[in-house]
């Protein structure tokens, strides 16, 4: 499975962005998709995830109500809807697919997780 991660950018606080991953070679109608972030000198964290075929989400704490992670089927990509941006939130953003999907929803927000990843989009807010 190849990712590409787009839609990244320069913002000003309260401001929206989409991020967009787009999938391509092996299927990924059984495969569950993440979003992680990482800024300098931290460690990549989890934002948001969602399986394929059910639909079912779940988000960080520190984005729940303000990022929403969806699916197109038909254009095998995912998004994180943005809103409310935070100075915070300024970091690279990753998107993800884990191939194993048995476990509960908590297994996908660790990176071990994640067989494949995307190149990273960068996300600036300015205060």
């Amino acid at each position: 499975v190849q990712l590409q991660a787009s839609g990244g950018g320069l913002v000003q606080a309260g401001g929206s962005l989409r991020l967009s991953c787009s999938a391509s070679g092996r299927t990924v109608s059984s495969h569950y998709m993440g979003w992680f972030r990482q800024s300098p000198g931290k460690e990549r964290e989890f934002v948001a995830r969602i399986r394929w075929n059910t639909g079912d989400t779940g988000h960080a704490d520190s984005v729940r109500g303000r990022f929403t992670i969806s699916r197109d089927a038909a254009k095998n990509t995912f998004y994180l809807q943005m809103n409310s941006l935070k100075p915070e939130d300024t970091a690279v953003y990753y998107c993800a697919v884990a191939r194993f999907v048995g476990l509960s929803g908590n297994y996908y927000t660790h990176t071990s997780a994640y067989d494949y990843w995307g190149q990273g989009t960068q996300v600036t807010v300015s205060s």
